[in-house]
């Protein structure tokens, strides 16, 4: 039987029990599971207790929000096998992932089943290894129908999307600006920015598109 090291970055106790029970062998595959509660735990894990083929990351930690953790954790390890672990399927979300290079999405709420083939598949690559031109798995990525909404998205600028992504995980002007490190007269703008570019009067309205 194959061995594979996962590191699995979570801040409930309970979640991260439940998934080194439950998938402590896949088919063929004996998995040893690594542990960290926040993103710079993650990354000093990895930095140190190599080789770790796969790295299953909660979106929102205390030591960071959304997609923040997966572009900085690609930014340090360039050569990790990345898979966003999130209770939220959406299709914003979810394309930002992929855009960002994680190597898959992974739902908390999924099936059980559903839950094994995604990790199985995530393992079955060549093992501590991701390249930096390889495509991720199509098959290990929700499916959505294309849509005007998300056809502008696609046109705003990298500082707005990051924004944006802040903004759908729940975080206020004042929040955003301590993160980013703008004034919050700079994070307004931007807001109000992405309400016009994307035709919604409100932030609650904005929230709603992506749920």
């Amino acid at each position: 039987m194959s061995q594979r090291r996962v590191l699995l970055v979570d801040d409930h106790e309970l979640i991260r029990c439940g998934v080194r029970s439950l998938y402590a062998e896949i088919d063929n595959l004996r998995i040893e599971w690594l542990e960290a509660v926040t993103l710079l735990d993650a990354l000093e894990v990895y930095a140190r207790q190599p080789p770790i083929d796969a790295v299953l990351l909660d979106l929102n930690l205390s030591d960071c929000k959304g997609l923040q953790g997966l572009r900085r954790f690609v930014e340090c390890h360039p050569g990790a096998r990345v898979a966003v672990f999130s209770g939220t399927a959406d299709e914003f979300v979810v394309r930002q992932a992929r855009a960002l290079g994680a190597a898959a999405y992974v739902h908390k709420g999924a099936l059980m089943e559903d839950m094994r083939r995604a990790l199985q598949a995530l393992l079955q690559a060549r093992p501590g290894k991701r390249e930096a031109n390889m495509s991720p798995n199509a098959a290990l990525f929700p499916r959505f129908a294309a849509s005007a909404l998300m056809d502008r998205v696609s046109e705003l600028g990298p500082r707005h999307l990051e924004i944006l992504e802040l903004v759908l995980s729940g975080c206020a002007n004042q929040e955003i600006s301590q993160c980013m490190s703008l004034s919050l007269g700079t994070v307004k703008n931007y807001v109000s920015a992405l309400l016009l570019a994307l035709d919604v009067k409100s932030r609650s309205h904005l929230i709603s598109l992506f749920r």
